[in-house]
């Protein structure tokens, strides 16, 4: 055999290689799921605590269930874990509030604050886009929601609840107040179940209660008492509904008392060490079932499990963030919005897809396999590394072309 025809074989040899491996890599990357965007890390400022024992914390994408409700949505996520310490993705000191007493997060850059005496909708830019003016001034606590709609559900001066419509405009009375002893002061609405959860006490004696209302304002339940008869509540601030349907409520100066769906008491989280003392305010959970708390008294944003098991302080106090007090949770972007005593607002990521990129600098393992050769040299990589479609052809003579979109 002349050189000539060996060099020719080595060729037909080395195009057949190259082009089984991109037809291959072609069939893998027609079946890979769609990246989610990449997200650039900042420095934290703030300092964080891990938890000494804190395990991996994952869910299997069958257990999270997708349901789309208006603008609020539960995704169907690959599977998520926690992120080793946070990162905080936005900072801005507010003007507009004196003070972030609570938060509402409406979408991925509009919140709702309320400092006592105000309560504006304002975004990431810090700019107030809607004032509410006939709020509850009396109360510093959860005294706003949104539903599954996008709608404002408040408790006003009269302390009815009232709904604000997506307009800005409509005002409709949601729940009339029609019992003088018993006053709403925090309310949450599900978007597991659609119902509306409103926290109240009464004074002489000094006790509380948690009364469910349907989407019609219906009440549905009422939740007071332990088996024994005693008293769950003595001043319900803050309230949220778990992935479980458990009842999460945080009770002014004493503990979070967390019932099941049914009103039965599961446990009360009185500080970590157990019984050291807590003074639980802003309270949220998210989409691994956490239960996340401010501390007044530690200053601190504490994590739990769902069946009360301290896994970490997520954040303390820290001349950036200052005290934690309020706490929101985005449950299309898995971020959490804190407010603080001081005004300052704050979002943070410390929830992950597992085998997410995070380094600019990570490459697909195969891509450097390719890169030397001219025609797997214009294959269009982008999409492993952003939110960007895969395009690509081969011609006539099977060599490999980036295609445009």
């Amino acid at each position: 055999m002349c050189l000539k025809s060996i060099v020719n074989l080595v060729k037909s040899l080395c195009v057949s290689i190259v082009l089984g491996t991109i037809k291959m890599l072609q069939f893998l990357l027609s079946i890979k799921a769609a990246r989610p965007p990449k997200i650039h890390l900042h420095n934290n400022q703030l300092t964080m605590i891990e938890t000494r024992n804190k395990k991996k914390v994952k869910e299997s994408p069958s257990i999270i269930q997708h349901k789309e409700r208006g603008n609020r949505c539960i995704a169907n996520d690959t599977v998520l874990e926690l992120m080793s310490s946070p990162d905080l993705l936005y900072y801005r000191k507010l003007t507009t509030v004196d003070g972030c007493y609570h938060i509402s997060c409406l979408t991925s850059d509009q919140v709702w604050v309320s400092d006592g005496h105000n309560l504006i909708l304002t975004n990431t830019k810090g700019f107030p886009l809607h004032y509410v003016k006939d709020l509850c001034s009396d109360l510093s606590n959860g005294l706003h929601t949104v539903n599954n709609e996008g709608e404002l559900i408040y408790i006003d001066k009269d302390r009815n609840i009232n709904k604000l419509s997506t307009d800005m405009k409509t005002i409709t009375k949601f729940i009339k107040r029609t019992n003088s002893r018993w006053k709403p002061q925090c309310v949450y609405l599900s978007p597991f179940t659609g119902d509306l959860l409103v926290g109240m006490y009464r004074e002489k004696p000094r006790t509380g209660k948690v009364t469910r209302y349907n989407q019609s304002g219906q009440k549905t339940q009422t939740i007071q008492h332990y088996n024994t008869g005693r008293g769950l509540y003595s001043d319900p601030i803050y309230i949220t509904e778990n992935k479980n349907l458990d009842v999460v409520v945080s009770d002014n100066n004493r503990a979070v008392v967390v019932t099941e769906h049914g009103g039965g008491h599961r446990f009360s989280y009185t500080g970590h060490p157990s019984g050291s003392g807590l003074w639980p305010c802003g309270i949220c959970t998210d989409t691994l079932s956490h239960i996340l708390v401010c501390d007044g008294f530690s200053n601190t944003l504490q994590i739990l499990d769902k069946d009360g098991q301290f896994l970490s302080n997520l954040l303390i106090n820290s001349k950036k963030m200052g005290e934690p007090l309020s706490l929101s949770y985005d449950v299309n972007t898995h971020r959490l919005w804190v407010g603080s005593w001081d005004s300052k607002l704050c979002v943070f990521k410390y929830i992950t897809r597992q085998g997410d990129l995070t380094d600019e600098n990570t490459q697909p393992p195969f891509r450097d396999a390719l890169s030397s050769s001219t025609q797997a040299s214009e294959f269009a990589w982008s999409f492993m590394l952003t939110d960007e479609p895969f395009h690509y052809t081969l011609d006539k003579e099977d060599n490999f072309k980036k295609k445009l979109p």
